[in-house]
């Protein structure tokens, strides 16, 4: 029976070679001449750091620009709130991997609801889809890119 995976990845490596033309563009930048600014990646969780607000949100900017460049989709960023100890504002961006559960069974009843022959099956973080018909298994593919969930999908695996 052919299946399909969706899942939900961001490339890591990429997002560490962002973050490296983020803070080597923010050094050379004018406006943060004497400041010390720039971006750390800890695993998934991203950290801004500079004196301002303002200052925070241009490295945020650049950083969703240098992402965008590197074909990593903006809307897997989870980012908090910013926080001012002394001089200094960070502001922590997390990197969301994988689908959470409530997300995944928001999915599985999307697909119920479309009425196609698809069964759909929760696997850790990701879903296998599984049909009969590879048409069945497309139009639910096209179906979930309509549907707007606020998590970017991949359509891994498709195996006739």
């Amino acid at each position: 029976m052919p299946s399909f995976d969706i899942v939900s990845e961001v490339d890591m490596h990429e997002v560490t070679n962002a973050v490296d033309q983020t803070n080597r563009e923010v050094g050379t930048r004018f406006d943060f001449k004497g400041t010390d600014s720039g971006v750390e990646l800890n695993g998934a969780v991203l950290t801004l750091r500079s004196e301002s607000d303002f200052q925070i949100r241009q490295i945020l900017d650049i950083l969703h620009a240098k992402l965008a460049k590197r074909g990593v989709d903006i809307a897997s960023l989870e980012e908090g709130e910013i926080q001012h100890r002394g001089k200094t504002a960070t502001l922590t961006v997390t990197v969301r991997q994988g689908i959470d559960q409530d997300t995944a069974r928001k999915l599985v009843k999307l697909i119920k609801e479309s009425r196609l022959k698809v069964q759909c099956n929760i696997q850790g973080e990701k879903l296998r889809a599984t049909g009969k018909k590879r048409d069945d298994l497309q139009a639910t593919i096209s179906s979930l890119q309509k549907a707007g969930v606020d998590l970017p999908l991949q359509f891994i695996n498709f195996r006739d």
